[in-house]
């Protein structure tokens, strides 16, 4: 594992130590670890969401009717 120096504004430092505080963490390296995690999984999925949102935009418009999507949508989840 890579060592590394940070410093946290005085709010952030208390929050961390109240955090560890509550046992479910061992370490402010824990969880800023985990805060990260958290992060990365995050960005994931913002960028698939992003992906689908660009597709989308570039397929262009429908003529169908709300009803007639929502029963193709369906079947595309359904199979």
């Amino acid at each position: 594992m890579v060592r590394q120096s940070i410093s946290f504004t005085k709010p952030n430092d208390e929050w961390l130590k109240e955090q560890v505080g509550t046992k479910e963490y061992s370490s402010k390296s824990e969880l800023v670890n985990d805060l990260i995690r958290q992060a990365r999984n995050q960005q994931v999925q913002i960028d698939w969401i992003t992906d689908k949102l660009e597709k989308a935009e570039s397929s262009g418009f429908t003529d169908d009717t709300k009803e007639q999507i929502l029963t193709q949508s369906k079947f595309l989840l359904n199979g």
